[in-house]
């Protein structure tokens, strides 16, 4: 089977585990006092600019490079989702109904799904946000065109697999890096979730790749070519890595998180880091996935740093890409704790 879990860090191997009502019960009481109501009014902000900034065609983003693309529309749609909407449910569905419509019209018959006039830098990103994206609301939508496409993107994902164990900008990439790497396997994770096969042995050679990539101080290097040099962002993602593919315990778990702890937020990151929102999508899902003090530590710096530079129009800004994926990606971090998609769930 793929994604075999390997250790646990959510239960006592000795104790019976938390029956899912007993879970629910638990993520509700955090949720409640961790998603505070200044904290749900910066969400709400941050989801009506979102849904103020959605095309007719459905897709989200400004600028000259990254308008229509692909990543940006499947995140603003993974921030509806997070709070409660799904395809024509909730004050948001229609936006997700459109998200959805739009990313399928962007499935060639090859599986890729991207927005041509509008790839941005790396399309396979794109591809694999998407991916995970449709993976999320397979289920939710009548018909069979989200399974069949879902199917088609996911197998793009397994043949264009290069021999390290990685993926890279193209689904061609002769190279890998942790960076896309992640985009894949969180993408396949979410397909098996909702019962599309995917083989072990893609899973075996990705963990094997992002054990690879790992340094000797804990971090994660870019790419297995050049200078092993550790940074935040995309160490952050070789930590979610390892977690999308099953493993949950081990040495280089402990390392990476080691490493992760050095850069607890402090209230100034937001305006100085280059890959800000990106760092920190994957730091909230490796921490919620500690849980404990890792969680309760991180989280409330993050969030009132968020809610901090919040732009009044309910925005956040980024200047790499865009405004609707910094938002999206604020509205995602600051709904972790409601735990209702189910690739970020804990």
């Amino acid at each position: 089977m793929a994604f075999p879990t390997v250790g646990s860090s959510q239960t006592d191997d000795a104790a019976a585990p938390p029956t899912p009502e007993q879970q629910r019960r638990t993520f509700e009481k955090q949720a409640g006092e961790q998603v505070t109501p200044e904290t749900q009014r910066a969400i709400n902000r941050g989801l009506a600019f979102l849904a103020a900034r959605q095309a007719e065609d459905g897709s989200f983003g400004s600028g000259s490079i990254y308008r229509q693309n692909v990543a940006v529309a499947a995140l603003s749609g993974l921030a509806f989702l997070a709070a409660g909407n799904s395809p024509g449910r909730g004050p948001y569905g229609e936006q997700v109904t459109k998200t959805t419509e739009f990313l399928l019209s962007r499935a060639l018959p090859s599986g890729y799904i991207i927005d041509e006039t509008s790839a941005g830098h790396g399309p396979m990103y794109g591809h694999g946000f998407a991916t995970l994206y449709l993976a999320e609301v397979h289920g939710m939508t009548p018909g069979n065109e989200v399974r069949t496409k879902l199917q088609a993107a996911v197998k793009l994902i397994v043949d264009s697999q290069n021999p390290e164990g990685g993926w890279r900008y193209d689904p061609d990439g002769r190279e890998a890096d942790i960076s896309v790497t992640v985009c894949q396997i969180m993408a396949l994770r979410a397909a098996r979730n909702a019962g599309i096969a995917v083989p072990k042995a893609t899973v075996d050679a990705c963990i094997n790749y992002v054990r690879n990539c790992q340094n000797s101080d804990g971090g994660f290097r870019y790419q297995l070519q050049g200078r092993p040099v550790s940074a935040f962002p995309r160490s952050a993602a070789g930590i979610v890595s390892l977690y999308s593919a099953g493993v949950y315990e081990g040495e280089d778990i402990d390392r990476g998180l080691d490493y992760l702890r050095r850069f607890h937020p402090r209230g100034e990151l937001l305006r100085f880091e280059p890959h800000f929102f990106y760092g920190q999508y994957y730091a909230a899902q490796a921490m919620w996935q500690m849980g404990g003090d890792d969680w309760n530590n991180w989280f409330p710096s993050l969030r009132d740093d968020l809610i901090a530079h919040q732009i009044p129009d309910g925005s956040w800004p980024d200047s790499m890409v865009n405004a609707e994926y910094a938002t999206a990606m604020g509205c995602i971090v600051l709904q972790t704790p409601n735990n209702l998609v189910p690739i970020f769930q804990r």
